[in-house]
């Protein structure tokens, strides 16, 4: 049997608000079938929650942190900035590994994928310990 697509006035779109609540219950959808728009609004959202929460959890702790006094703050502030560098490292790292094990999938190469997932990990390892070592020696 021959099935037609319906014309386009037909299909019914969702709402921002229908996206909104298909993005934060994590709907499964096959990105290479939908919108650019929609695909980019779907990964886009959860994305954007964290960010809030972790800016709401840094706002936060910086009041009360404030009421042990100033250099407490500069403290919470200081080691902000490391962890903001570490992080920046990790989600660097992160993308790359995304980037080349969905190629690998996409071919059809799965033992080429978990190769790069495990050289991933030891790339991530290699990465880490001078960050590792710097802590320890710099923690007393």
């Amino acid at each position: 049997m021959n099935r037609e697509e319906p014309p386009s006035e037909l299909i019914i779109k969702p709402t921002i608000w229908q996206e909104l609540k298909n993005a934060l219950r994590g709907t499964d959808a096959d990105y290479t079938k939908i919108g650019l728009r929609r695909a980019i609004f779907l990964l886009a959202v959860p994305m954007i929650l964290e960010v809030v929460m972790e800016s709401t959890f840094a706002v936060v702790d910086i009041y009360f942190v404030g009421k042990l006094g100033a250099s407490a703050v500069a403290t919470v502030g200081l080691t902000e900035t490391f962890l903001f560098l570490l992080y920046s490292v990790a989600m660097g790292l992160a993308v790359a590994v995304t980037a080349i094990i969905a190629r690998r999938v996409g071919e059809k190469r799965t033992e080429d994928a978990g190769a790069s997932a495990v050289q991933s990990l030891i790339i991530a390892f290699m990465v880490s310990l001078p960050f590792a070592v710097g802590g320890i020696f710099f923690s007393k």
